[in-house]
């Protein structure tokens, strides 16, 4: 069984990899953790904070699940602006607001972009990206049907 955040995440992220205008902007720049120092190559996405609390109803196991996804940019031309990071998150936003999700084990009754901050780093060079997404997310379990 996979556990409810764990099969949230991982099916946004095959959604916004396969999504055409996503893709072109980051490629397959979808990290979790993210490279350390000089490595990793921008403008890319990584995966923040997640927490969960459970969200039962009439005897069905559920969670309400929030995670966070980081957009990084920094470079020349729009990326030295805010303007390449702001493109990416309205296509992410516009890739997982209201999505309806196949999970692998679980079942998505909801997700909402709940909030976006765009904002230059300390090091007065990188645009970063902040975006939350709320999810509901029905807990299944194959081994037990009934659950």
């Amino acid at each position: 069984m996979d556990a409810p955040d764990y099969d949230l995440i991982f099916a946004a992220r095959a959604a916004l990899l396969a999504d055409p205008l996503v893709a072109g902007l980051i490629g397959e720049r979808f990290y979790d953790p993210p490279p350390q120092g000089d490595e990793a190559e921008m403008p890319y996405i990584s995966l923040g904070p997640t927490f969960g609390i459970p969200e039962d109803a009439e005897c069905i196991p559920g969670q309400e699940i929030t995670f966070q996804l980081d957009i990084w940019s920094a470079g020349a031309d729009q990326a030295h602006s805010s303007v390449e990071c702001r493109k990416i998150c309205r296509a992410v936003k516009n890739v997982l607001h209201n999505a309806e999700l196949a999970l692998t084990t679980n079942a998505l009754v909801t997700l909402e972009m709940t909030l976006q901050r765009v904002f230059r780093d300390p090091d007065g060079i990188t645009n970063h990206g902040v975006m939350q997404f709320t999810a509901l997310v029905e807990e299944r379990d194959p081994d037990h049907p009934d659950t």
